[in-house]
């Protein structure tokens, strides 16, 4: 049966990009003032705070980091939890919101991502980046994220005849939707042609396939449907959740054209909200290349298998097409900050879904579906929301 009682009553991020300038506090306190005071929230309201943060061990050599933030922002003495699931860091703290507001034990809790990743060198970022995936099986032999979904990408190819211009036009998208988003960390439109430029990072995919290494943190506040209303007229009430997982390998996957813990966790949602992707009017999904996007199209059900580009091509997935996908521009455009991406997707479908997304905003938004896994597909989240008053 659908949640009964989570509502987001504010959301909002930080710019996305290189911030130069700025500690991972910072920017944590950042999005966390503009869904609380800005937004016309208390702090002294919030009961309890989970946080998404994948490695700042290894880019800003600090662990125990919900503490110690939420002390920065403020919040110093309530309950902090941070969460880890690699790129699903943000989404696994999300669901863990869900369930203290469902629970009964809170009835407002904040909800943060945050990740400072540009203080430390591209090679040294890569690096840590290969710590979501099988250090036994793929990282110690030199296969980085890349290449993992360089081979999906060629199995996607290969099995559905999917092309390199496919995959082009997914950016091309990308970028389009992104360059009237401020809080992108690309704001500007790209050519087919040079999406295509053969700059190869792992065959077949090209430097405009790839989402960059990004600072950045968003924030949500979840209350319970008692006391949503205190604090906004356009509440957005989370109707399912899921989660799923599944082998960090490759090797241990049943194929390589479908990421199985996506399928998993995108059934139990729509199950629970008692919807399915036709009651979607458009996706948040995880595209950290352009390919995931493609695959995910597929895996939470908007189309048929193989036919995740076909999509693309006819402009289906565009934002006034018939189901938009990352309208405000997904990972690959606006930024890829590792712990902060499942909270910021929240953040632009809440946007989207009481018609705040300006430039951005899609034509249909009464339910939409947020997709965010970590690693190759090892963790997947799945949260199915709509406006409250739809």
């Amino acid at each position: 049966m659908p949640l009964k009682t989570t509502n987001i009553v504010s959301a909002a991020q930080t710019k996305f990009g290189k911030l130069d300038g700025l500690t991972l506090r910072e920017i944590f306190s950042e999005a966390v003032d503009k869904a609380t005071v800005d937004a016309g929230v208390p702090k002294e309201d919030i009961q309890a705070a989970f946080i998404g943060t994948f490695i700042p061990e290894m880019l800003v050599h600090q662990g125990h980091t919900a503490p110690l933030l939420l002390d920065y922002a403020g919040l110093k003495g309530l309950p902090a939890t941070r969460h880890e699931a690699a790129c699903a860091s943000g989404a696994t703290a999300l669901r863990a919101g869900i369930m203290a507001i469902e629970s009964g034990i809170y009835d407002t809790v904040l909800v943060v991502g945050a990740e400072k990743m540009t203080s430390v060198s591209t090679n040294k970022a890569t690096e840590a980046l290969a710590a979501a995936a099988d250090d036994t099986f793929e990282s110690s032999i030199g296969l980085t994220f890349p290449g993992v979904f360089g081979i999906a990408a060629v199995s996607h190819m290969q099995k559905y005849g999917t092309t390199e211009e496919d995959m082009a036009r997914v950016a091309v998208k990308a970028h389009k939707n992104a360059s009237t988003n401020p809080l992108a960390q690309f704001q500007k439109e790209i050519s087919l042609e040079k999406a295509m430029t053969p700059r190869y990072i792992a065959w077949p995919l090209k430097l405009f396939d790839c989402s960059p290494i990004s600072d950045g943190a968003a924030a949500i506040v979840l209350t319970s449907a008692e006391k949503a209303k205190q604090y906004t007229d356009t509440p957005v009430r989370i109707l399912g959740t899921g989660q799923a997982s599944a082998s960090m390998n490759l090797c241990g996957r049943k194929e390589l054209t479908s990421f199985e813990a996506s399928v998993a966790a995108s059934k139990q949602a729509y199950d629970m909200a008692k919807l399915s992707p036709k009651d979607m009017d458009f996706a948040v999904v995880h595209d950290c290349f352009t390919i995931a996007e493609i695959i995910a199209s597929e895996d939470i059900g908007f189309f048929k298998p193989g036919e995740g580009a076909k999509a693309v091509r006819d402009g289906v997935t565009a934002l006034d097409g018939d189901k938009p996908i990352n309208p405000m521009g997904g990972l690959k455009a606006v930024g890829h900050p590792v712990g902060a991406t499942g909270v910021k997707q929240a953040v632009v479908i809440y946007k989207e879904l009481i018609g705040e997304a300006g430039a951005n905003q899609v034509q249909n938004h009464d339910t939409a579906i947020m997709h965010n896994f970590g690693g190759t597909g090892a963790t997947c989240v799945v949260n199915v929301m709509r406006r409250a008053d739809a």
